[in-house]
């Protein structure tokens, strides 16, 4: 047992009152703590930069005998008409067709390279594009791109093509090209429909209403189509937000996202300039949360992760009921579909079982790299079997809000005493959140519960030994 006969489960704090779910604010002040989001472990803070292309090129032959089996796909299009002020990636704006096309010429001859490493016996079965705002550039390059794509991997029956689009960019011409291509879900950032908010950020809005752009989606084939919105953005309200959510439950996508605003200004300065209109406090975005989760839900949408919804027979709910649910930089995934990632681009990660590498930032380094050395990384990291296994306990408790550690221990054919310690030997640190009823421990088994979700991020941090180390800056986790 994890600690010894200590069986506790603690209080369900799920407040219902008139069948609606109220969240408990002593929590949020409690466990409102700056604390990795958990995209990786370890988080990209800890890359280095004594990590370089043979580094990767190693890493990638041991790939084809390490687990996932199946390959994934991540294209970095840095490029949008214009700058959102309250957004994180690494984007250019400005940059003539001239410069794009040198771009996405590097970026076919990255794919080409790297994929001659990798065994043609495996499938591949996701290809994400993301950015910036790859719907904005000629259809001719994401011609280009894809084609590459297609005649360098072994292309899976079931493989999902998805585009982060910006609906701003996005008419039915783009839809009709998209789905020439083999795209086959898209996922739309909205971020907010109040003009005001938009005008805020930066950002403009939808040039085709959402509700007739989704259903056109629909109509061509399009599945697991996601509408994604940003709480704690400038001139936000409950009601304000409130009224966004329901514009996008009334357009009826597969998925809804409710991603919280992470403002870090000394890691993004551009971030500063929304502190002139004010921000929403930490209470007033979960109130947001809450609101949102109640409209959901509601709607008949399954909560999925700390911030997804999606409709009761989506995949991401059946790999949720299944304890399948998986989550890579590009978001969740189900481990049907993810494989390793096999990132190309500007500033784009790959995730491989053994090992992280992050390319170049800037295009013009990106490009002349690619050009002379066929490879742009720009740092990494290779993980020990100890933080092989953190990994899969902190993603377990992320997505499934569940981790056996028998299973953990089964996976890397060791003892649940082995995870115990590469975890940090900390389940004590369990106790504030078994006492709040958030977490019940059982026969090797975490259970994370009622409002837990909403502080999973804490809760993973416990099996965290790397986070008494202080690397990094940080988001508040709530």
């Amino acid at each position: 047992m994890l600690i010894g006969l200590r069986v506790q489960t603690g209080k369900d704090n799920f407040c219902i009152s008139d069948g609606m779910l109220i969240f408990n604010s002593q929590l949020i002040d409690k466990y409102n703590v700056a604390g990795p989001r958990y995209t990786s472990y370890p988080p990209a803070t800890f890359f280095h930069d004594r990590f370089n292309n043979d580094d990767l090129l190693k890493n990638v032959q041991l790939s084809n005998y390490q687990k996932p089996e199946n390959v994934s796909v991540y294209v970095h299009i840095p490029f949008c008409p214009q700058l959102c002020t309250f957004c994180g990636c690494t984007t250019y704006t400005g940059m003539g067709n001239d410069v794009i096309e040198k771009y996405i010429n590097a970026l076919v001859k990255e794919i080409e390279y790297v994929s001659k490493f990798i065994s043609k016996d495996r499938y591949l079965t996701q290809v994400h594009w993301g950015g910036g705002t790859p719907n904005s550039i000629k259809p001719e390059f994401i011609t280009k791109v894809t084609e590459v794509i297609k005649s360098s991997f072994n292309l899976a029956d079931n493989y999902e093509m998805a585009m982060e689009c910006s609906p701003a960019y996005l008419d039915y011409n783009m839809v009709d090209h998209l789905t020439r291509l083999g795209f086959n879900r898209l996922s739309l950032g909205i971020q907010d429909f109040n003009p005001k908010v938009l005008k805020a950020i930066n950002r403009q809005p939808a040039k085709i209403p959402v509700d007739k752009m989704i259903n056109y989606l629909k109509i061509n084939g399009f599945k697991g189509i996601n509408i994604d919105l940003v709480y704690g953005l400038p001139f936000q309200t409950i009601d304000s937000f409130a009224d966004t959510v329901q514009l996008a439950i009334d357009a009826n996508p597969d998925r809804l996202v409710t991603f919280s605003y992470a403002h870090i200004p000394s890691v993004i300065p551009k971030q500063k300039l929304l502190e002139q209109y004010g921000l929403p406090s930490p209470h007033i975005k979960m109130a947001m949360l809450e609101i949102a989760f109640n409209m959901a839900v509601n709607a008949g949408y399954v909560p999925v992760g700390m911030d997804h919804f999606a409709r009761a027979d989506d995949e991401f709910v059946v790999a949720l009921n299944d304890k399948k649910l998986h989550r890579n930089f590009q978001g969740y995934c189900t481990r049907l579909k993810t494989g390793q990632v096999y990132a190309f681009g500007t500033s784009s990660i790959t995730q491989l079982f053994g090992a992280y590498a992050q390319n170049e930032k800037t295009i013009y380094k990106y490009i002349e790299r690619i050009e002379n050395e066929r490879l742009a990384v720009v740092r990494g990291y290779e993980l020990s079997k100890h933080e092989q296994i953190i990994r899969d306990v902190i993603n377990e408790l992320m997505c499934n809000y569940y981790v056996d550690f028998k299973k953990i221990a089964q996976d890397y054919n060791t003892s649940v005493d082995d995870v115990l310690v590469a975890t940090g030997n900390n389940i004590e640190a369990l106790d504030p959140f078994i006492a709040d009823g958030l977490v019940e421990i059982t026969d090797d088994k975490i259970i994370v519960k009622g409002q837990g979700r909403f502080v999973i991020r804490n809760i993973a941090m416990v099996f965290d030994p790397a986070i008494k180390k202080g690397i990094g800056v940080y988001s508040k986790t709530v």
